[in-house]
């Protein structure tokens, strides 16, 4: 009988430590970006955290104004945000392969997430993680020289790759954001 006490008694310990360790904040690096558009508002959320041996960057986009359906959705090379928005460069995309054409290269950009879904109330909400980018100092980091920038686009992103300037990568930029810590 005392043997099954200790056993459950580590038993309780141990998922109270789990709790513990459930309910720790993600902690890591965080930035944000104040996302704006002609009658569009919104937030971009990052925060860095260790998964593993690797580095995860999960992100949350709030957006209202926007017309139904899939929007594109990019982080891009410049944080920069004057309209259109062109400022912003093409998509992140560093490296030494790089290639930052919106269109070309696509779907394989370190700047390409999933599409925002938006209900016919204007609003949506996206939840992603990502390992393509980060926000700690490194090659992947969107705080280098020049910054980053998030693009909302008017049409979806088909995820396929096609001609320059084809729109396939979700077309005009509608809504933008500069990265900021």
């Amino acid at each position: 009988m005392r043997y099954a006490r200790v056993v459950l008694a580590a038993g309780v310990t141990a998922l109270a430590g789990a709790g513990a360790l459930a309910q720790a904040p993600a902690g890591g690096a965080k930035a944000h970006a104040d996302i704006k558009g002609e009658g569009i508002t919104g937030r971009a959320e990052l925060v860095e955290r260790k998964q593993g041996t690797g580095t995860v960057v999960e992100l949350t986009v709030t957006a209202s104004g926007l017309e139904p359906g899939l929007h594109g959705v990019h982080f891009h090379e410049t944080g920069k945000c004057e309209a259109p928005f062109t400022s912003a460069g093409g998509h992140f995309d560093p490296g030494p392969a790089s290639n930052t054409d919106p269109d070309a290269n696509h779907p394989f950009h370190m700047g390409d997430i999933p599409n925002l879904e938006v209900g016919q109330d204007g609003k949506g909400t996206l939840k992603a993680v990502t390992t393509r980018i980060t926000i700690s100092a490194g090659p992947l980091s969107i705080f280098d020289a020049d910054g980053a920038a998030i693009i909302l686009h008017a049409n979806e992103d088909k995820g396929v790759t096609g001609p320059s300037k084809s729109g396939v990568s979700g077309g005009p930029r509608v809504g933008c954001g500069v990265f900021s810590k």
